[in-house]
């Protein structure tokens, strides 16, 4: 399970390297926006082709999302595209928020589905500006799909990686709490095998 983000650029390139025989691997994605045109850059699933799959020499499968489709249409799709199998290994970041995917807080960390669409705080589109994504607040489509929760952790490790001065007040949050749903990031602390990875700038003041 991959997120789409530019902090997670340095973890993708460097699992790129790895001797890992990637056409027996089966890749899904965390999230994507509603309402973009299916060629759009923005779109996560087409940013995974272009900084991620573009680096291996390999055709992995990769399931992705198909925001073209009525809303419901594209979580029932997606939903029996993941199956009920864990997941050996999620990658994922945190927002400046200190959401999971897409799931903003306050986050349903007892989710029963597996897939949902999602109103997107005005934090985690102003983030999409601010990494240069969008032009403005006004150009960010305001629903998503996401993986939940509960799904995300699924899975036998989870490591995520957070870099930038940017994702302080997350990181320091999501280490410091107990299990919160208003900081989605401690979520990670439900997981027995989660490893939490960030650079000197988000920790540069604890």
């Amino acid at each position: 399970m991959l997120a789409a983000a530019p902090s997670q650029t340095p973890t993708l390139t460097a699992l790129a390297r790895e001797a890992i025989d990637f056409d027996r691997v089966t890749f899904f994605h965390m999230d994507d926006y509603l309402g973009l045109p299916p060629t759009a850059r923005q779109g996560f699933g087409n940013w995974l082709e272009s900084t991620f799959f573009s680096l291996i020499e390999a055709s992995p499968e990769f399931h992705r999302m198909d925001p073209t489709l009525a809303p419901k249409a594209a979580v029932k799709a997606y939903s029996e595209a993941l199956g009920g199998a864990p997941f050996d290994l999620t990658l994922c970041g945190l927002g400046v928020n200190a959401h999971l995917a897409f799931n903003d807080p306050p986050a349903d960390f007892d989710d029963s589905e597996s897939v949902r669409i999602v109103d997107l705080d005005e934090t985690s589109r102003q983030q999409q500006v601010d990494e240069g994504h969008f032009p403005n607040l006004q150009s960010v489509p305001r629903q998503a799909l996401t993986v939940t929760i509960p799904r995300l952790l699924y899975a036998n490790v989870v490591l995520c990686s957070v870099i930038g001065a940017d994702k302080r007040d997350a990181v320091r949050n999501s280490r410091a709490l107990d299990p919160d749903p208003d900081v989605p990031g401690t979520a990670l602390k439900l997981h027995p095998a989660a490893e939490l990875h960030v650079d000197r700038e988000a920790v540069a003041d604890d």
